[in-house]
């Protein structure tokens, strides 16, 4: 079979460098390539995206033997259709080894004509490490390259005032714009690099707050084969998403004509403030992911389409988002009703094999940064009952009801033994908090995991020691039938 670069051609590869894509992953080919395609496609941006990885070469040397052509398909269900397609995508130019090419890195960099960089290097990079030095930036977390490269089209373009960047991190971190900021403020500072360096930076730079989401599968091993029969041509480097996207930017007005993309009505929003966006999906999506699959998972299901196509599960989830969870977002409530329809739809997709099991790691933190608030906002707004978020509270405590052995701390659910994947502190805490006295009561009031002491709240501890004990007592589904009733 022929490859995709012997049928396909680079349409847009030689337009100008206006992209640097900092991360080669699934995530950014699948979320900026389309939207630069079809921006591209509809004539209002004309421009190419150059890739260089933080990490890792692999994925860029096969990118390179295909001419830095890949395909995204989109499989899912969209506004109540099923959508399944493959796009080409032909605006990425070439591909860059920052510890190899790192002067052609440069050249980039100190272009006239580049516009934005957009980076995803996990959560953790970005990160501000003080050790390092100038002289070695190349092999350097992603703010040290940064501001390493700042500072080379400071020196070469810093006079010319309309050259400005806008600078894009889609990191899943909160104020992740400030953050990436500010380790660029503290390796100037370290390096000496100037006042006049870091006037630059606030006058040409725009760091902006960047809210990402799609879900993204990527590379569709188990389909591999049928996918390239159907598209007639072979693809190392095929990734697959959901039609679902959205990408919401708090940037300030100037700096907003350079990303025209908004136009192309691909779910690209600017606005002064994002919060209410960012608010609107860790409550709504992600809150729903931590808050009810836990329970899902003990009752005996896989993933989370099982979950919500489960007409308890799917009432209890609704029921939640209607009750406990819209009445605390600051956000006109048809529009987050729709948004719900959409986060359903999404969470019902065919094509999506979402494990449960995986969405249980690192449980405690997650569901303190996207579950606690909620609860909180309930019991300031004197809620009648926060049952529902204390239902998947009490779940996530009988999910972390442990025993070591052989160095793992291994749970037990409809469908038998799971090895609990937290931190050794967590897992041992938890191990220790089943054998005393009162559990609920020992685990709301640890202060290492929910930032205070939830216990103090009486009406919550009361209703999470109750339905820790009906799942106990009579397992999850019995339980949920009594917090929401049998329909």
């Amino acid at each position: 079979m022929q490859k995709i670069n012997e049928i396909h051609g680079r349409t847009f590869a030689a337009l100008p460098e206006k992209i640097l894509q900092v991360g080669e992953g699934n995530f950014l080919r699948a979320f900026l390539g389309p939207v630069v395609e079809r921006a591209n496609r509809a004539g209002i941006f004309g421009g190419s995206i150059v890739i260089t990885p933080p990490r890792k070469w692999d994925n860029c040397v096969k990118l390179t033997a295909q001419d830095c052509l890949y395909t995204v398909v989109e499989r899912g269900v969209l506004d109540g259709k099923i959508v399944e397609r493959a796009e080409v995508i032909t605006s990425v130019s070439r591909c860059i080894d920052p510890k190899r090419e790192w002067e052609s890195l440069v050249e980039v960099a100190c272009s006239p004509q580049l516009e934005m960089i957009v980076s995803n290097t996990t959560e953790a990079g970005i990160t501000y490490c003080k050790g390092k030095t100038l002289d070695r930036v190349s092999c350097a977390a992603y703010p040290g390259k940064l501001t390493a490269l700042l500072f080379e089209r400071y020196k070469k373009l810093g006079g010319d005032a309309p050259k400005k960047l806008l600078i894009l991190p889609c990191e899943l971190i909160d104020d992740n714009g400030t953050v990436l900021r500010d380790c660029v403020h503290k390796y100037a500072e370290q390096w000496k690099l100037g006042g006049d360096f870091m006037s630059w930076l606030e006058d040409s730079c725009c760091f902006a707050g960047t809210l990402v989401d799609r879900i993204v599968t990527g590379f569709p091993a188990e389909e591999y084969e049928n996918l390239t029969r159907n598209l007639g041509y072979e693809d190392s480097m095929i990734t697959v998403c959901e039609p679902y996207f959205f990408w919401a930017i708090a940037c300030e007005k100037p700096y907003r004509s350079m990303f025209s993309m908004d136009n192309t009505e691909n779910g690209v929003i600017f606005a002064d403030n994002i919060s209410m966006y960012k608010t609107r999906k860790v409550r709504i999506l992600n809150g729903a992911h931590t808050g009810a699959s836990l329970a899902a998972f003990l009752s005996g299901h896989d993933t989370v389409r099982e979950m919500v196509t489960d007409e308890i599960f799917q009432r209890y989830i609704l029921e939640m988002w209607e009750k406990e969870v819209i009445p605390t977002i600051d956000m006109d409530g048809q529009e987050l009703r729709k948004y719900v329809a959409q986060v359903l739809e999404r969470f019902e997709n065919p094509f999506v094999r979402h494990r449960l099991y995986d969405i249980s790691l690192n449980s405690i933190s997650k569901y303190n940064a996207r579950c606690k608030g909620i609860i909180l906002d309930n019991l300031a707004r004197k809620n009648d009952s926060v049952k529902l978020l204390a239902f998947s509270l009490a779940a996530l405590i009988r999910f972390y009801r442990c025993e070591l052995k052989d160095g793992q701390y291994i749970g037990e659910g409809a469908k038998g033994q799971y090895a609990i994947r937290d931190s050794e502190e967590v897992c041992r805490f938890m191990c220790g908090a089943w054998r005393s006295i009162e559990p609920v009561r020992t685990v709301l009031s640890n202060t290492d995991f929910w930032g205070e002491d939830l216990s103090v709240y009486e009406d919550l501890l009361r209703e999470v020691t109750r339905w820790t004990d009906e799942i106990c007592a009579g397992g999850v589904k019995k339980a949920l039938e009594k917090c929401i009733g049998k329909s």
